[in-house]
């Protein structure tokens, strides 16, 4: 089999014969393989455990025919190695056992060890570097949104804890933004040392901020992040989350090829925000799954014509599947966006 490189050529806005699909949360519950999987293992042993999660990572690939596998992991797991005890919860999300609170408790947080804490991770990207034919994207979580949870103790809607800390002592948030922005550059890198082929940065709650609290507080570093690994020949990939197309015009500077929309935006929307110097990713509400197919179909098409009036569009959701979608729709919507997009592209749209 040849390896299918589409994702790589759209992501440098390069010529493909097909729009290249892969959907957030692709390795999931919505798969009823990996559901008796989670029966017997939680999230974290499966993280533990190389060829498992590798096999994983590579279900959707052979079961939905997408473009790229992403890493089968959890944003919290680098946390652990800079000495955060937390767990994930049936049902609730990530829990922290001792939240960050103060100045003395970000101080304590060391630098992230991958060698010493996070080898088996490693390890499931080299297995995944030989056995994959489509590009492997991994990824960490963004500083804000690692924060959040790192703060709350919990996933918040609100946020209260995390904004007080960052308006009332914004000399200890930013000392937490650049040990997690350490965090974050140390574990990416090595990630595609071990065989990753993309990466993506998942800011997926920083849309919770304004504008220029998002530039004061939390830009610098995601500006640092993608400065430091612009020496990674890789496709870098920046999703900032739900609800944050105004903080689109902000991201002009960024050293990313890719830029990820939530499906309040559209495509065309996003590259004049953006400027149009970045490839677009997205952005299908993962909702309209739940529709007749035809009306999924539609939206599809409306969105992948809006991609293809440039170079450098990749197909994906505006956030992540949900234990109820369908495998079935989801095998046959990557199907016709493989075979629209291609049909557009032979007729020279």
């Amino acid at each position: 089999m040849t390896y299918n490189d589409t994702l790589i050529r759209a992501s440098y806005k390069q010529e493909v014969d097909h729009v290249p699909v892969w959907y957030m949360r692709q390795a999931g519950r919505y798969d009823p393989e990996y559901r008796k999987i989670k029966e017997k293992y939680s999230l974290l042993e499966i993280c533990r455990q190389p060829e498992l999660a590798a096999e994983i990572t590579m279900m959707p690939v052979r079961k939905l025919g997408v473009d790229a596998a992403i890493l089968y992991s959890d944003i919290m797991n680098p946390v652990a190695s800079i000495g955060v005890d937390f767990d994930i919860v049936k049902n609730i999300g990530p829990v922290i056992d001792n939240p960050i609170r103060s100045k003395a408790d970000v101080e304590k947080l060391r630098p992230i060890d991958v060698d010493k804490d996070l080898s088996h991770i490693m390890e499931t990207i080299r297995i995944l570097d030989r056995e994959l034919e489509v590009p492997l994207i991994t990824f960490a979580g963004a500083p804000f949104t690692i924060a959040s949870y790192l703060i709350e103790g919990r996933p918040s809607k609100s946020y209260i804890l995390t904004k007080t800390l960052m308006y009332s002592e914004p000399e200890v948030w930013n000392l937490l933004m650049n040990k997690l922005g350490d965090m974050v550059i140390t574990y990416v890198r090595a990630h595609i040392q071990n065989g990753g082929k993309a990466f993506q940065l998942f800011d997926s709650w920083v849309g919770a901020l304004a504008p220029k609290d998002f530039e004061k507080y939390v830009l610098p570093t995601i500006t640092r992040i993608f400065t430091e690994l612009s020496d990674l020949n890789v496709p870098k990939i920046y999703f900032p989350g739900v609800s944050s197309g105004e903080l689109l015009p902000t991201l002009t500077q960024l050293q990313a090829d890719v830029i990820g929309l939530d499906w309040r935006v559209s495509i065309a929307e996003g590259r004049k925000r953006t400027g149009g110097k970045f490839a677009m990713q997205g952005n299908l509400d993962p909702y309209i799954l739940t529709a007749p197919m035809d009306i999924i179909k539609q939206y599809a098409k409306d969105i992948v014509d809006e991609g293809l009036e440039k170079q450098g569009y990749i197909f994906n959701l505006g956030h992540g599947l949900f234990p109820e979608a369908s495998l079935d729709k989801l095998k046959e919507l990557t199907e016709y966006i493989h075979e629209y997009s291609a049909a557009v592209l032979k007729n020279g749209k």
